[in-house]
């Protein structure tokens, strides 16, 4: 399986780098993986409700200038479905033996998303009530990948 990560913003912290380098490693042996990085607007202090809207739709257009039309889309969002990590790794597997051979997570930057990439999104999953860095997401979300591959693979994992 081909999965893309597809993120608003580059990373700047060499821990999160090098753990992402990490569990990009680790995930090489499972499925074919890609990090797209687009950038980012820069947001003013107390930027109006209006010039957020603009940030997040110039980032949405970017973000669709990635995408691929065969990628099922996955968008990260703290208003979206909660799954463990059992259930993420199933959602995973039935997706692949349904037929689906590309994965596509988009994480969105400090604003989040747009209300267009969240309406073309397949699935919309939350891993927490909380917020999060979105830098800090990609390594989570690397993370619960190589989880998932794990429990597919009946390897053992931390519990």
């Amino acid at each position: 399986m081909k999965i893309s990560i597809i993120c608003v913003g580059k990373i700047k912290e060499s821990f999160y780098r090098e753990a992402i380098g990490e569990y990009t490693k680790r995930l090489s042996r499972y499925c074919k993986l890609e990090i797209i990085e687009v950038s980012d607007e820069k947001t003013p202090d107390k930027a109006s409700e209006g010039e957020e809207l603009q940030i997040l739709e110039k980032e949405a257009a970017r973000i669709e200038a990635s995408l691929k039309e065969d990628a099922y889309k996955i968008i990260l969002d703290i208003g979206g479905k909660k799954l463990d990590s059992i259930g993420f790794s199933g959602r995973i597997e039935s997706l692949g033996i349904g037929g689906v051979s590309h994965i596509a997570f988009i994480i969105g930057g400090s604003l989040g998303l747009s209300a267009r990439i969240k309406k073309m999104a397949d699935l919309c999953i939350s891993f927490s009530d909380m917020t999060f860095p979105h830098q800090l997401m990609r390594v989570i979300l690397l993370e619960q990948l190589y989880r998932a591959y794990r429990i597919m693979n009946h390897e053992p994992y931390h519990k």
